[in-house]
Formats: structure tokens, sequence, C-alpha cells
């Protein structure tokens, strides 16, 4: 099947509009590595763009002084984040003293999670959600307990409360895992809403790490409010990374942030875990959240246009298929339900599982999005789909999606 999709770059300031297929297709990462080369890949989390300028040279004057030792900087790195969300977000509460320097987002939850429950514990999140949250902390010794998210993509108060009870039954110490903005809905959860959040997890007794790794990418419509900044929430954790809003996630890098009455905890995590970063991570991550605003601001300008357009492709091509423009990421969580009474899966399962439509969307359309049984209760019948390429990639992949349907 043909691409039909320009293979000449524009010269726009868009970073999603400067590379071409041909050149998407010389890449050795996930991405455009996992499926053969017919397939235009809109599944994993890696944006079609160029590094931003300055991140791009940092990097090559690091390897031309051959600066490519073991990793330092981490307090720079603090520094710039709180200077970033002091810009971006109005709050100035980032401390460098409770912050430490961890391998990536993940792994830093996980590394938050040893020090403040036990194996047996239980841990909630809200479904459908990112699927390594059911792994890694699984993994870990900590059973999962989930709270839907209701129709609306949004925190239910009340499903919340219940899963803390659940989760808590027998007296077992109770960890809550907050995705905002949320993977794969999109969601942007209000200052309201975390406060609410807050007030059960004191009541309750629930210790709450945030993933925040998407918090610069929060689209025109929606504000992005850091949890630590809430009434309530002294004693939670942001696990946070410059990965996902600047692409950097080859470059390993993240910063677990503690609450005031948190540090403690944050200083028992083992000294060994500060070894995982990169240099060239940290240095990347340190000089996108200094210098890399500008490249962001025209970024979301242009996931802003593609989730515009995306809307008006679906309408088109797909009308069958429920979408509800997120507020913030560049995933797109699409309910395909409609499109057959097949199920897609029983349960959360690796990234890389495929069925129902994403199957189908593979075999006939050939177009590689995430399958929505990964992502726990809630998913089966969805897709995630990557919308960080450019509006005639984007263009190319809805349509053929929309050919095949209408084929069966």
């Amino acid at each position: 099947m043909t691409a039909n999709v320009p293979d000449t770059p524009a010269t726009d300031r868009n970073p999603l509009t400067r590379l071409s297929l041909a050149q998407l297709r010389t890449r050795t990462s996930l991405k455009w590595q996992a499926y053969p080369s017919d397939v235009l890949p809109l599944w994993v989390a890696e944006m079609d763009v160029l590094p931003a300028e300055p991140i791009a040279a940092a990097l090559q004057q690091a390897i031309a002084r051959g600066d490519t030792g073991y990793p330092a900087g981490a307090r720079d790195y603090a520094r710039a984040l709180a200077d970033f969300a002091s810009r971006r977000w109005g709050w100035d509460g980032l401390e460098v003293t409770r912050t430490a320097i961890v391998p990536d987002v993940m792994l830093g939850i996980v590394e938050v999670l040893r020090v403040v429950s036990a194996p047996g514990d239980g841990v909630v999140v809200n479904s459908p959600v990112y699927p390594p949250f059911y792994a890694f902390t699984e993994h870990a010794g900590r059973p999962v307990t989930e709270a839907r998210l209701d129709e609306a993509g949004r925190i239910d108060p009340d499903a919340l409360e219940q899963a803390f009870r659940t989760a808590g039954a027998g007296g077992r110490g109770v960890v809550y895992l907050l995705c905002n903005p949320h993977n794969p809905t999109g969601t942007v959860h209000t200052r309201e809403e975390l406060s609410a959040v807050a007030a059960l997890a004191r009541r309750y007794r629930v210790r709450v790490i945030a993933d925040e790794i998407h918090a610069p990418l929060v689209l025109p419509g929606a504000e992005f409010t850091p949890y630590l900044s809430v009434p309530g929430a002294e004693d939670a954790f942001s696990v946070i990374s410059a990965s996902k809003a600047w692409n950097l996630a080859g470059l390993k890098a993240a910063l677990a942030v503690a609450g005031p009455e948190s540090a403690a905890d944050l200083a028992a995590i083992p000294e060994e875990v500060s070894h995982g970063p990169s240099h060239l991570g940290v240095l990347a991550h340190t000089v996108a959240l200094a210098e890399g605003e500008p490249w962001l601001d025209a970024l979301l300008a242009g996931l802003d246009a593609n989730r515009a357009l995306l809307g008006r492709l679906l309408a088109e091509h797909l009308p069958q298929v429920g979408y509800r423009p997120p507020e913030g990421t560049y995933l797109a969580w699409l309910d395909c339900r409609t499109l057959s009474d097949d199920t897609d899966g029983d349960g959360p399962g690796t990234v890389r599982e495929l069925a129902g439509p994403a199957r189908f969307f593979l075999d006939h359309a050939r177009v590689a999005l995430s399958s929505g049984h990964v992502f726990g209760t809630g998913g089966a019948g969805h897709v995630r789909l990557n919308f960080a390429t450019s509006p005639d990639l984007l263009t190319a992949a809805v349509t053929r999606m929309g050919t095949a349907v209408a084929g069966r």
C-alpha cells in the first residue's frame, strides 16, 4: 500500500512539518522499526520532529569535546525545572533540595513506590491508563485496584474513594498513581479535581505519586496544575521529565520531586538509582527546560492544529468513531466500539499486543495504533492514536483507516 504522503518537508516553524516520510523511514528507533515499511506508525509516544535547536547544539558540543562520561548536573536539571514551573505554571514551590535524579519517570515511580509502601500494599490507578502502571507496580509486588474514569474521561471521586477502601482492605497501605495529563485520554485534571483528590488521599492515608511527564504538553483551552501545588498534597510526589515534550525518550533522565512532608522518603531512595540517567540525557533535559520554550510553543501550535485536523478527518472518513479532543498530550483516545462486536482482550497487556480495532487497522489499513485493551478496564474497543506527526501523514493514515472500514 502506498503512503500517499509528500516526500518533501515543509519549511515553516511547525516542528511537525520539518521531516518527510522518506527521512522518517531512516530512523532506527522503535516507532519506525517495529512494523514493515508499508505501515504508517501512529502508536508509541515518539514525535516525528527534529530536536529543538538548543538541545541539538548542546549535544553536538558535548560530543565534540568528548563529554560522554558519567552523569552530573542533577542540580542544574532541577533548577531548570523549578524555573520552568515558575514561568509556565506560576508555581514557585518546587524546591531543588527536594528533588532526586532518576533514570526515567516509570523507574522513578517504582523507586518512590518502594520507599512509601511495602510488598502487598495496594496501588490505585484510573483506568484506562498507561499500561506500565500495571506491569511495573505488579512486578514490584503491589497489586493494582482500578478506579474507572467517568464517561467524560475525568476522575470520578466516588469510584476513587471506593478504590481507596478496596485497596486498603485489611489494613494494607495504599498508593495512588495519578496520571496528569492523563494517558491515553488526554484529560488535564483541574485544580478543583486535584484538590478533591488530595482531600480523599488525606482522609484515607493514601500516598500519591503523580506522573506529570506530559505536563508541558497542555493544549489551548486547558491549564496544567502541578499536583504538589494543591492544598493537602504536601506528602505526595511528582515524577517528571522533559522527555515527552521535547522527544528525548532515548536520552534518559527524570526527576522525582517531593512535597515538604516527603523529604525523608525522598532521601531513602538508594544512591545507586542516580546512576541510571545518562550524562547526555541530563544535559539535554536541562537545556530543553531552560532554552526550549520557543520550540515548545511552536510544537503546541502544531499539535493544536493536528488535534482539529484529526476531528475533521474522523468526521469525514470514520464518523462512527467516537473522538473527544484531548486537552493535553499528543494522544487521541478513539472509541471504535461501534465498528465491531468483537472484544479486544481481557485485561492489561504489553504495549505491543494488538487485538480488535487496532489489529483490524494494522491488517487492513496498514496503520499501526495502540490497542485499547492494554490500558486496562474500559480500554476494550478503543485505540490510541499518536497525532504528533505531519498533517500529510495524519491525513493519509485516517484516510486509509476509513477506506478499510468502508471496504469490510
